[in-house]
């Protein structure tokens, strides 16, 4: 629930805790995170224990990413047409039934690589259900202004967990068994499923019924391939957990084989990872300050891939420690980066969406990542597999020129207030193709700016779900410019009008500040009709004042 009371421009780390339901669920959350990391040190360790091949122990860590890459864009465009707080709660749901599975599993004595990977695919189909919905809720909880530090706390709150969570997992896994760590994870769901069924917050909601999930989907990804700033982040987080996920695939094989240690050290190395996180996160306001985003987050590659070479060639596990210490930094970093910056160049009306799509490919590239990086070390050699790795985040650091994560800017993503138009027939959603004509009376000497604003206009209206869009010059009057689109429904215009957003308007009203004209540039609407026997051969018009 969002705050109207006015809050200095830059928020605190700590200020979205000022929200009770945001405390709550980020509190339930990094119990619910805890348990996580002790099962999967325990489920990483057991794969290695009972199957000899370095591929199947690699692919513990793709089994749970996996999912994302294939039902996150379906889980966003849940997370945009459903309740987002309902969505969580039957994504932890599926992650409880995952645990509780194992937890039986093992008690029984029934357990085979095959069967530990099977529900790692059904937690992983959980995250993929309450990841984009919980990231996108966090726009409706807090303020715009308070997300970057929301997203930070998220992440840090869950390094703080890693910092505990896998030592701790292998102080049981090696005094009690797995047995009490799969026990230790199912009970620990229970808390994030209950935080979601006490709490509650308002959502703006559309006056528009439910889009299809097809159309849905079709928009989400639409409108991320228009945006420049959304698809070079989502571009760089595939590249980077590609690369990067070469640490925490191959981590056991470097505990097993090169460091020769067993459970509790593999916790400890983890838990310097997440301390390296927890302490890049705790910095990351100031480090904002004094370097670009870009920058940042090129570092934070080099940061990793100083990791990865570290880890190829120490036997030392304080060396190792430390190692993954940096890389936990360049992971937090990275990731904290790419997700706020998705978040703020996202309208809400498809937020759920574009982080779906963010979150399917940059879980696709981790899961390809733990199968390219698992196969080279069976094939050739760990040490090979992990010099690979950083020359590849090396590559991604340098890939920041052509694929630049850009600055945060709070721009006001909300949609605007629109009035639908009164129109002389009785139109149906269905009824369609609607085609707009906006004509503007322009000056020689306004061209060129009327030129930028409408390439801009192009886009922006193309993004929301304007089709065939087209600006053409009167031959006769050159100072009569239209500009044409289309959709194919009467809903589809009114959801391309509802989805324009304040900053979005702001161009049309460049545009009305060129116009030449006594009265405002009118949009004239029509209602396509086929030429064909026993169809209707007219063309009704009806005309509108923009808004």
């Amino acid at each position: 629930m969002q705050s109207e009371n006015p809050q200095p421009p830059v928020s605190k780390t700590l200020a979205p805790f000022r929200n009770k339901v945001f405390r709550s669920i980020w509190a339930a959350t990094q119990i619910s995170s805890l348990g996580w990391l002790v099962q999967t040190v325990a489920i990483s360790w057991l794969m290695a224990t009972i199957s000899a091949s370095d591929l199947m122990v690699a692919l513990v860590q793709a089994a749970s990413t996996l999912p994302v890459f294939f039902l996150s864009v379906f889980a966003g465009a849940i997370a945009d047409n459903f309740s987002r707080r309902w969505v969580m709660f039957a994504g932890h749901c599926l992650i409880a039934s995952a645990s509780t599975t194992l937890m039986i599993s093992v008690g029984l004595g029934f357990v085979s690589p095959w069967l530990i990977l099977g529900l790692g695919f059904l937690a992983g189909c959980g995250f993929a259900l309450n990841d984009p919905a919980w990231h996108a809720s966090v726009g409706d909880i807090l303020h715009k202004r308070d997300i970057p530090a929301a997203v930070t706390l998220m992440s840090v709150g869950y390094n703080i967990v890693r910092s505990v969570g896998p030592a701790l997992g292998g102080v049981i896994l090696a005094v009690f068994g797995p047995l009490a760590a799969f026990a230790l994870a199912a009970v620990s769901d229970l808390a994030p499923i209950s935080a979601i069924w006490r709490t509650k917050w308002e959502v703006r909601s559309s006056p528009l019924p439910r889009e299809r999930m097809t159309t849905a989907i079709h928009d989400g990804v639409r409108f991320t391939a228009m945006s420049l700033e959304i698809r070079a982040a989502t571009a760089r987080a595939a590249l980077f957990g590609l690369a990067s996920i070469s640490i925490l695939a191959l981590l056991p094989l470097v505990v097993r084989d090169q460091l020769k240690s067993g459970p509790i050290v593999y916790g400890i190395l983890l838990a310097g990872f997440g301390m390296g996180a927890f302490i890049a996160g705790m910095g990351n306001g100031f480090l904002r300050k004094v370097t670009s985003q870009n920058r940042l987050v090129a570092f934070a590659s080099v940061a990793c891939a100083v990791c990865c070479l570290s880890l190829a060639l120490t036997s030392s596990v304080p060396v190792a420690a430390i190692s993954l210490a940096l890389g936990g930094a360049g992971w937090l970093i990275t990731w904290t980066g790419i997700d706020v910056s998705v978040q703020l160049a996202s309208p809400r009306w498809v937020v759920g969406r574009t982080l779906s799509i963010y979150y399917a490919l940059s879980a696709g590239g981790m899961a390809a990542g733990s199968w390219i990086w698992g196969s080279v070390a069976q094939n050739y050699s760990l040490t090979s597999a992990l010099e690979g790795a950083a020359g590849a985040l090396l590559l991604v650091a340098a890939a920041g020129i052509v694929l630049p994560v850009r600055p945060w800017e709070e721009t006001d993503q909300e949609s605007s207030v629109f009035h639908p138009p009164d129109v002389a027939l009785d139109l149906k959603p269905r009824s369609g193709p609607i085609v707009a004509k906006v004509e503007y009376l322009i000056s020689e000497e306004n061209i060129e700016a009327f030129l930028g604003s409408m390439r801009t206009r192009r886009h922006v209206q193309s993004r929301a779900g304007a089709r065939n869009w087209t600006l053409q010059r009167n031959l006769q009057t050159p100072s009569l410019w239209t500009e044409t689109f289309r959709t194919p429904t009467w809903m589809d215009f009114l959801r391309l009008n509802h989805r324009l957003t304040a900053a979005d308007k702001e161009v049309a009203q460049h545009l009305l500040s060129l116009h030449e004209g006594e009265v405002p540039p009118q949009t004239v609407l029509s209602i396509e009709r086929t030429t064909e026997a026993i169809r209707t051969r007219t063309s009704t018009i009806f005309s509108r004042p923009p808004r």
